[in-house]
């Protein structure tokens, strides 16, 4: 699978831009703030309804402009096309089609065309709060597991539920507080094991990856922790249940699950230069390219390396390049400062490949 024709048109800096894309690789180069990262935010956007970066459509609208379109034509694995659009105002609804027919819920649409992408805001996997790393788990296996994205939003409005009878002065109905709770006591043992169960199965790619990129320099790993380890949620829930009605909110449950990231056996937050980082985060995700590829029925997901190369020595660059123009992998955007640098470096991996230049928001 890979996007053959992309369309965009008052995605926040790009006026217009029509690509006539490499089904292998395609590099974006120019200066820092001239749009490389919107067009792929905007590829990236066709897979998920959503930009990687702006949580309001609002803010990602051209200055002056009343909306943006995308539209992206794909070529399936059986060599059928397949078209996704895009039409987002800034004042109404907007519509997400495949092959003209809109959908009623996004959420539908998760997964049909999966995407992984590395950028340098992955960071926050490893400097940020919990919240990040839970984000990046459920957006990953919801690419792949329609069950698990059902028992997610399931869980998220049991819980919110939840939260506001504790707000109550008044105590709610004990048998109510137990409606919501076991809804999420039944969601959170699935998540729970399906969450268990990717990680396990991530963690050999992963460390395999980071072994190529260092060249054997560290050492890895990825774990999982979570509530659901001490037993039964529902249990849990009812026994911390006056407690948490004095703090007004849930203490326990998938909702504060984390991931533990090491690096020789210490945490890389603390002990990670900004190469070994960078190298971890991207192993990482390559890694969850990898299980993904198998999870999708065929389709290799799309590749997006968002200015992937910075910090990083030559020896990991190469790595990186070499691992990815592997037959595993398949359609692949790099955005790039120096684009005489790319193409010498992407032009002796002996793959089809096309390079972009970008000014100021327009592709030339």
């Amino acid at each position: 699978m890979y996007l053959e024709h992309l369309f965009v048109a008052d995605y926040r800096n790009l006026r217009m831009a029509e690509l006539q894309l490499s089904p292998k690789i395609n590099c974006f180069a120019g200066k820092n703030g001239v749009g490389k990262t919107n067009l792929l935010d905007a590829v990236y956007y066709l897979s998920f309804c959503k930009s990687a970066f702006n949580a309001l459509d609002s803010q990602i609208i051209r200055h002056d402009a009343d909306g943006f379109q995308l539209q992206g034509t794909y070529v399936m694995p059986d060599s059928s096309k397949s078209s996704i659009s895009c039409n987002a105002k800034a004042k109404g609804k907007k519509q997400i089609k495949r092959d003209k027919k809109e959908y009623q819920r996004f959420s539908e649409h998760i997964g049909y065309i999966p995407l992984v992408m590395v950028s340098p805001s992955d960071t926050q996997l490893i400097i940020g709060g919990s919240e990040e790393r839970r984000k990046f788990i459920d957006a990953f296996i919801s690419q792949y597991d329609k069950e698990y994205l059902k028992q997610l939003i399931a869980y998220n409005k049991a819980l919110a539920q939840r939260n506001t009878m504790l707000k109550m002065e008044i105590m709610p109905d004990p048998d109510l507080f137990l409606m919501w709770e076991q809804v999420m006591a039944d969601s959170a043992s699935i998540i729970y094991n399906k969450r268990r169960e990717l990680i396990e199965r991530l963690t050999p790619f992963f460390q395999e990856l980071y072994n190529g990129i260092s060249d054997g320099a560290e050492r890895v790993s990825i774990s999982y922790t979570s509530h659901l380890e001490r037993g039964n949620l529902l249990d849990q829930l009812i026994e911390s249940r006056s407690k948490e009605r004095i703090v007004g909110y849930t203490l326990h449950g998938i909702h504060k699950d984390d991931l533990t990231m090491e690096l020789d056996g210490y945490p890389i937050k603390r002990e990670g230069s900004q190469g070994q980082t960078k190298s971890y985060l991207t192993a990482l995700k390559l890694a969850q390219y990898m299980l993904l590829s198998q999870k999708c029925n065929g389709k290799k997901p799309i590749l997006l390396l968002d200015d992937i190369f910075d910090k990083l020595d030559s020896s990991r660059v190469q790595s990186i390049l070499q691992l990815v123009a592997d037959e595993r992998f398949g359609q692949i955007f790099i955005t790039d400062v120096n684009r005489s640098n790319i193409e010498q470096m992407i032009s002796g991996l002996g793959c089809n490949y096309k390079v972009f230049s970008i000014d100021k928001g327009v592709v030339l």
